[in-house]
């Protein structure tokens, strides 16, 4: 039989009455007794004390006992509150610390610590990671030639602050700056200068002038490298292209060729230059020197012919014919036999010729054949000899 059955025995679970006197459960009483359990657990009034029915209630006590356990829980949340505005920043990162979102500082790798969230946040910032893009376009060149640039251009970020905070869009803003120097700078340049040595000033000049643009618009990048590809025309004119790059390229070697030639032969034309100086020298030294030598002969001769004007000419007349028959073949020789006087010749030129045939062919030299006397001689013809000494 249930307990709220007429006539029933069990009493009411709520109350302790009997079944006949049950009525709804007491909600306030539940939520007192659950009062009164809370409040012991930080130090309230046990049951039975001051809170009667109808009067239940959260109340601490005074002792001070309910506070120090509230100080201690406090405590403990703003410990765990602070401890949340520690942060590391990597070796490769550079942090940003904003307080209210405003910028407040940069922080350097290592561990810090801000006031934390919602008064301080710090935003990381990988300063070490490099950011390419490439370009590529046909423009226009000085001398009015259209060519095709592809180039690829590296940054990294310089300025952590102002990579956030002073450019809404800094990737953006480098390729814009990249392709208007670049139309720029191959604009105000001729085609020769851009297709042969002039890559890399013309790679130079673009970094140099990109990163002077974002230096101007604050982006906080640094633009460490652009790399230009080797320029090349348009396909409709490429064959035209390629012939006056090899017509370049000839007229190169040809003035290699040149060039090789004239250090070859300059040297040799200066020694030859210095030779033939040296020669001419040589020889106007000798000519004065046989000059000098010669007046200073006549000089002398004439000194002592002025002493012994005789002596001088027979000696002088000795002279002049000893160096006519000293370029002779042809001995004559004065021969005195009895009353009568007569010549003896040699054929001393034959003589010798034979002699050199000889000695090329060995073949025996012929025989020596004296000469009969002259006979003009007794016919009264004066002899050389004495015709010479007469003359004297």
């Amino acid at each position: 039989m249930a307990w709220n059955e007429p006539g029933g025995g069990n009493k009411d679970p709520w109350s302790g009455k009997s079944g006949g006197d049950q009525g709804p459960p007491d909600l306030d009483e539940v939520v007192r007794k659950l009062q009164e359990k809370l409040g012991g657990l930080f130090g309230g009034n046990k049951p039975g004390g001051n809170g009667g029915a109808g009067g239940g209630g959260f109340k601490l006590a005074g002792g001070g006992l309910g506070a120090r356990g509230v100080g201690i829980v406090v405590a403990v949340l703003v410990l765990i509150w602070l401890a949340t505005g520690i942060y590391i920043v990597g070796p490769a990162e550079r942090g940003v610390v904003l307080r209210f979102g405003k910028y407040l500082d940069s922080t350097d790798p290592g561990p810090h610590w801000i006031i934390p969230y919602p008064i301080e946040t710090v935003e990381k910032v990988n300063v070490d990671e490099v950011s390419s893009f490439s370009h590529e376009a046909a423009m226009l060149t000085k001398d009015e030639n259209i060519v095709d640039v592809e180039l690829t251009v590296q940054s990294l970020i310089q300025d952590p602050a102002q990579y956030l905070f002073q450019d809404q869009n800094p990737g953006r803003s480098i390729k814009d700056a990249t392709e208007t120097v670049v139309r720029k700078t191959i604009g105000g340049s001729k085609l020769d200068f851009i297709l042969t040595d002039g890559r890399e000033a013309i790679e130079t000049t673009i970094r140099e002038r990109v990163q002077e643009l974002m230096n101007l618009y604050k982006t906080g990048l640094k633009v460490t490298s652009v790399n230009m590809q080797p320029a090349k025309p348009p396909e409709q004119v490429k064959e035209a292209f390629d012939d006056a790059i090899k017509a370049r390229e000839d007229k190169q070697r040809s003035e290699n060729q040149a060039e090789a030639y004239s250090n070859q032969i300059l040297p040799q034309a200066r020694g030859e230059a210095a030779r033939i100086t040296a020669d001419a020298k040589a020889y106007r030294d000798k000519v004065i020197a046989e000059s000098e030598g010669e007046a200073a002969r006549f000089t002398s001769v004439l000194t002592a012919y002025q002493k012994a004007p005789g002596v001088t000419r027979e000696r002088l007349y000795l002279d002049t014919m000893e160096q006519v028959f000293s370029g002779t073949n042809k001995v004559m020789l004065d021969v005195k036999e009895g009353g009568n006087s007569s010549l003896l010749y040699l054929p001393l030129d034959q003589l010798m010729r034979q002699r050199q045939g000889a000695a090329s062919t060995a073949a025996p030299p012929p025989p020596v054949v004296a000469a009969e006397p002259d006979p003009r001689v007794g016919a009264g013809v004066p002899r050389p000899v004495e015709r010479d000494r007469r003359a004297r």
